[in-house]
């Protein structure tokens, strides 16, 4: 029987659910009843009803930092969002909730906080995204992941844990990635991402270099949905997929090196992994910069090169490609050698503490 209830919530995009699920495992041994809050038609609800994990659903607005009409009739949402939440709350009542952030966490923990039940948030960038911004003083703690977050933080509640990592992701097989690749393994493998969405800046540089990249690597490229290029389809040794899901852990046991967007929860993964990585952070254009400043947070810690967005070329890109392998060796050894750990552990032990206290 299960000592505890645990409400989890986030939604808006997979980096606000998939850290959740990694915490469930840790959740259950320490024995907790694991349920979520979600939207009606977010990401999150089809990512939980797969895993089995009973969902409820509430009213939504987006939060938005620029203008757009949906502004003045979303507020009535997240109205409407909390008094969801609190029916919930008051027929569930859990011993706490955690919050990933992402638009749908916000009437949550406004509505935990006035039904008094304990709340801790996880931001997994440097600076807070908006809706952990609002939600922060309802928490009792905020886990962070980078050290550099702890600064902006108020109140003493800001807790350094990393980043939680999903189990599954260390069960790779290298051999059973060569199967599904088809690859000799005579070559190293270049594994390259985008984010969930794909990047098409990403997708340009590596089909324009493709015919000299091939000659020293094999190259597994996780391109996005409708990004697959038919010209290439019978390139030897260039392996496109739209999306990769089960296998992953399987094409990333294969990889040498990668080349991948730098969202908080890729690269801890990355790290975890102890695999050299050159990032390509989302630009300020079409960001709140919140990539640029995880980038260069890896670059300074030695745990990966980064290459700005503004700055590529055909030329700039090779150039850091090569400059990736030369530094393989040095960069898996400041991994290895990193304080930053895997938070699963830590996240969980910050959820006992506050439950063990109220």
């Amino acid at each position: 029987m299960s000592k505890y209830k645990i409400i989890m919530t986030g939604g808006g995009t997979a980096g606000h659910v998939t850290p959740n699920l990694a915490l469930v495992p840790s959740l259950k041994k320490n024995g907790f009843e694991v349920s979520y809050i979600g939207s009606k038609d977010g990401i999150e609800k089809e990512i939980i009803k797969n895993e089995k994990i009973p969902y409820y659903e509430i009213s939504s607005g987006k939060l938005r930092r620029y203008f757009d009409f949906k502004n003045i009739s979303d507020p009535f949402k997240v109205l409407k969002g909390i008094l969801d939440a609190r029916k919930i709350l008051s027929k569930e009542k859990p011993d706490i909730i955690f919050s990933k952030g992402g638009f749908v966490a916000v009437p949550v923990v406004i509505a935990a906080s006035m039904k008094k039940i304990p709340v801790i948030c996880h931001e997994s960038d440097i600076t807070p995204g908006l809706a952990n911004k609002i939600a922060a003083p309802f928490s009792d703690k905020v886990c962070v992941t980078f050290r550099e977050s702890l600064q902006y933080i108020k109140g003493n509640k800001g807790v350094l844990t990393g980043s939680p990592i999903r189990e599954e992701i260390f069960k790779g097989s290298r051999l059973k990635g060569f199967d599904i690749c088809g690859f000799t393994g005579k070559k190293e493998v270049l594994f390259v991402m985008g984010g969930s969405l794909g990047s098409k800046v990403i997708n340009d540089v590596i089909r324009e270099n493709l015919d000299e990249l091939i000659n020293e690597w094999d190259i597994i490229h996780i391109c996005g949905k409708g990004n697959i290029d038919n010209k290439f389809i019978n390139v030897v040794g260039y392996l496109q997929f739209e999306y990769v899901s089960e296998d992953l852990p399987h094409l990333m046991a294969v990889a040498d090196y990668i080349v991948s967007r730098a969202g908080a929860n890729s690269i801890f993964e990355f790290l975890a992994l102890k695999k050299p990585t050159l990032l390509i952070p989302l630009s300020r254009k079409a960001s709140r910069g919140d990539q640029i400043l995880n980038a260069n947070s890896f670059e300074k810690e030695g745990y990966s090169l980064v290459l700005e967005e503004e700055d590529i070329s055909k030329e700039s890109f090779i150039r850091k490609i090569k400059e990736l392998k030369e530094n393989k060796r040095k960069l898996i050894k400041n991994m290895s050698q990193g304080k930053d750990k895997v938070g699963n552990d830590a996240v969980v032990q910050v959820i006992l503490h506050v439950v063990k206290n109220n």
